[in-house]
């Protein structure tokens, strides 16, 4: 009945597109009237309504329909395109702030100008995020011809250009190029910055992310993380490399026995499934032996137990040549979605040094967080988010709860020809890659190309090395040569060419083919393994099929691979053996395929939550770290009275000082003027003090304090006296940030254990992290008084104070890495020591009163309702 009802009105999807394209007739009607008008004219009618806009006579939704048609005449004079009017859908979807799902090959580069040049008219800035720089410069150069016609300028970020003077003028234009990453850690580099002239950004206005199912749905299990080097020793990664292996791997009990208290074999068990590890109880007494101590789980020995499981982490879950490679003695990270190379991205938690111990290369040193950010809650900043990908319709859910989006799919400008296959299944590997080479052996020899997906390295070079017997020419595409990568896709559709890549590679390149290859079936895509995604499968599939060409595609599959042998090879196995396979027999049927597809979702599924769950934990850091971020934007802001700041802070830590003082049975003044004379510098006398009650004393103490503070400073002009307070004011500021993220990383790496005492890991996570987050913002106001006080100001020191301060800074920011963390890690920080020089002591920090006891004044009240009142503010930082 819902299929009857569906089909007779239609679905949502549908409902929508007829909406769009009544929109379309309206544009359609203006192409005349602009073709009718010369180079100049129509320059002038654009520049007239941009005037508009900015003076705010004009919104840019009541242009919608004539920019768009100026646009698509510009095309066709600049580039020789016309928008098709699937296209011009596309366009007013990604206006709206949604999804466009358009197939490959649609033109999705063309389609991204109409919104741009419509948003870019207010004078704000629009961003275009691409998953490469070769993608970024060529879609600036290619639309840079529309852009220019109308006035508009063009700007684009690369990761090869780290000069913040090249990003800061690419952010000026009215148009940015860049990736997903650039964007990222550009904004991260800005909030370390000492100056609001030396940021980059200048806002979050309009963004389209494409392909944004592979930035926002993939990539976003990874966050961007900027980090600093740490003083741990790496010694206990090369012991714990070798206790590693020498210890035997086992079977968990199956599953008819798990409940009958049969443990499981051998010294460790791996759980593929959740890529966890498990010492048994015999695995944690060989380690005990073997690292020479009597608990591995006591607080003394917890660095080596997190180094072991970090151990048997690298050599039983991570492959080298699928998950990493080694190249010039270096682990460089194997991005799992694009089969590139991960260059200066590291895995977290000590994996990496992990890893380069197994690999017996040099160990580098381990990093601490520095500053952090998913990309969930980078791009959420943007006043309008839109993407457009190829596939995105299975990820629909995930877009509207995380990032309020909505999918609508366009149908293509011509109809899809391509043959999509069902799968062969095959009983092992051998058997499969055999099928996979005689298939490719038989398009080739009528000149049919052939483009063979692999799900990595090693596979790859497996069909190389069967295809070079076979005396097949081809060509090869992996992470080790991914810089040929547009080239070598883009030749992919030529006769008789068979070129072997990883199912992401090439991602934005489109594949032609000519008529004599259209009459031989069109490209041929043959997928060697299904991915997890089923969008990843949708996209490989998609680079054949393109605007009505002719094209097939297949996957072969058998039950030794990943994702059948851990999700969904049981039932399909079992109808194998009814069936009577034999050797080098496969058998194909839509049953078995949705199997597979089944698997699938559960993967995808599983991925889904983890990714909800690293979220739901950085959100509770995201409104921290936006305090903190808007803090410092006060800080950097010429028209802060940061002096009436200081002045505040000295009156609270004199209150803190006293309340100290006043809290002991017999108050020693000695004790409280040594206190002074350490931390601030300056000589109480007791006859200041003697003849005042508590609440004077404090008043009086304050006071001595803002005249010891206006003494040191009188020899600086008031510019420079701004300029020093401003300088160190932000450096204990993010001192005592690095350090809050530290304790945030221990804080979330245990927090699970909670979930045994049957309480909500997330709820004590937000709770102790607010707890955290208020012992912050007391850090910041004390140590800055401290600091302030006990440095000496001179004329001659002003310009070398300030000089330091930005060296150490760009020595940070030039030695910054991005961490990635690893699939089974999710949500997981690491536990690292703060060793960085520079960085503040919270042990300086006298223990305060507990807000519910007495006050220490002897009033008979709580010290909340006495000493501890407080009083208006502005916000926790106030």
């Amino acid at each position: 009945m819902f299929k009857f009802i569906q089909a007779l009105l239609g679905t949502k999807n549908d409902r929508e597109i007829k909406k769009y394209l009544k929109r379309v007739k309206e544009i359609n009607a203006l192409e005349g009237k602009y073709e009718a008008l010369s180079d100049e004219d129509l320059k002038a009618h654009f520049s007239s309504l941009k005037t508009q806009v900015q003076e705010e006579e004009l919104s840019i939704d009541n242009i919608l329909n004539e920019v768009f048609a100026i646009v698509r005449e510009v095309s066709k004079r600049t580039l020789q395109m016309r928008h098709f009017d699937v296209q011009l859908i596309g366009g007013i979807i990604l206006h709206e702030g949604k999804i466009a799902e358009m197939k490959t090959g649609e033109g999705k580069t063309l389609v991204a100008s109409l919104p741009v040049v419509l948003n870019a008219m207010s004078g704000k800035g629009v961003h275009i995020v691409t998953v490469n720089d070769y993608l970024a410069k060529r879609d600036a150069e290619q639309m840079g011809e529309i852009y220019k016609f109308l006035g508009l300028s063009v700007g684009v970020v690369l990761s090869s250009s780290n000069s913040d003077e090249d990003h800061k003028l690419a952010y000026e234009c009215d148009i940015t190029y860049g990736t997903n990453n650039e964007f990222g850690f550009d904004y991260l580099r800005d909030n370390m910055k000492f100056s609001a002239k030396d940021k980059v950004q200048r806002g979050h206005n309009f963004v389209i992310v494409d392909e944004v199912d592979s930035i926002l749905i993939d990539e976003a299990r990874t966050p961007l993380i900027i980090s600093g080097p740490t003083n741990r020793t790496l010694d206990g990664y090369l012991r714990a490399n070798e206790v590693a292996k020498k210890m035997q791997r086992g079977e968990n009990p199956p599953p008819n026995l798990a409940n009958k208290d049969v443990k499981p074999t051998g010294d460790f068990v791996v759980d593929e499934k959740n890529r966890t590890i498990l010492i048994t109880e015999a695995g944690i007494s060989k380690a005990e032996e073997l690292f020479g101590v009597e608990n591995l789980y006591s607080l003394d020995n917890a660095i080596l137990a997190h180094q072991l499981d970090q151990a048997l982490k690298a050599h039983n879950l991570f492959e080298k040549d699928v998950h990493y490679v080694v190249r010039n003695k270096e682990v460089v990270i194997v991005d799992e979605f694009t089969g590139r190379l991960s260059e200066g991205r590291r895995f977290s938690d000590g994996l990496h040094q992990a890893l380069e111990a197994k690999e017996n290369v040099k160990i580098q040193e381990e990093s601490q967080t520095l500053a952090d950010i998913t990309f969930q809650n980078y791009f959420r900043m943007y006043e309008k988010l839109a993407g457009m990908t190829g596939t995105a319709q299975t990820e629909a859910t995930e877009f509207s709860q995380i990032y309020k989006l909505d999918v609508i799919s366009i149908p293509t400008n011509l109809a899809v020809k391509r043959i999509d296959k069902h799968d062969l299944i095959y009983k092992t590997q051998k058997e499969k890659f055999k099928a996979v080479i005689k298939e490719i052996k038989a398009a080739n020899s009528k000149g049919q190309p052939v483009l063979v997906g692999t799900a990595s390295i090693e596979r790859s070079e497996l069909l190389h090395e069967m295809l070079k017997k076979e005396r097949i020419a081809h060509n090869v595409l992996n992470a080790k040569n991914h810089e040929q990568e547009a080239l070598i896709i883009a030749d992919a559709g030529k006769k008789g060419a068979v070129t072997i890549a990883t199912n992401m590679a090439g991602r934005g390149v489109d594949i032609k083919i000519d008529e004599e290859v259209k009459e031989l079936g069109g490209l041929y895509i043959i997928g060697t393994e299904r991915h997890e995604s089923r969008r990843i499968d949708n996209q490989l599939r998609g680079r054949s099929g393109r605007q009505g060409d002719p094209g097939m595609s297949r996957f072969y599959l058998s039950l030794e691979d990943n994702l059948l042998r851990i999700f969904g090879g049981d039932r399909i196995k079992a109808i194998m053996e009814r069936l009577g396979i034999e050797e080098d027999e496969h058998i194909e049927s839509g049953i078995v395929t949705r199997a597979v597809e089944n698997a699938q979702k559960k993967v995808e599924s599983m991925h889904f939550e983890s990714r909800k769950h690293l979220l739901e934990y950085d959100d509770v850091a995201n409104e921290q770290r936006k305090s903190i971020y808007k803090y410092r934007n006060e800080l950097l802001d010429e028209e802060y009275n940061l002096r009436a700041k200081i002045s505040q802070n000295i009156k609270e830590y004199a209150d803190y000082a006293m309340r100290d003082f006043l809290a002991s049975e017999e108050p020693d003044f000695e004790k409280l003027k040594a206190k002074i004379a350490l931390e601030c510098n300056t000589d109480l006398k007791y006859e200041e003090f003697e003849s005042y009650n508590s609440m004077e004393m404090e008043q009086n103490l304050a006071e001595v304090l803002e005249r010891s503070y206006e003494e040191r400073m009188r020899e600086l002009s008031q510019e420079d006296k701004d300029k020093i307070e401003r300088i160190l004011y932000l450096q204990v500021l993010d001192g005592v940030w690095r350090q809050h993220l530290y304790q945030m990383d221990i804080l979330k790496t245990g927090i699970s254990l909670r979930g045994y005492n049957q309480k909500d890991p997330l709820v004590e996570y937000k709770k102790e992290s607010y707890e955290l987050f208020l012992e912050l913002a007391e850090r910041i106001k004390f140590e800055s008084v401290k600091l302030l006080f006990n440095i000496s100001f001179t004329k001659q020191s002003t310009q070398s104070i300030e000089e330091k301060a930005q060296n150490e800074n760009e020595k940070i920011l030039q030695n910054t890495v991005q961490t990635g963390a690893s699939e089974d890690e999710l949500g997981q920080a690491a536990t690292r020591k703060v060793g960085a020089k520079g960085n503040l002591n919270s042990n300086n920090l006298v223990k305060k009163v507990p807000r519910n006891s007495p006050c220490p004044c002897g009033s008979g009240k709580k010290y909340k309702e006495c000493h501890g009142k407080s009083g208006p503010k502005a916000g926790i930082l106030a």
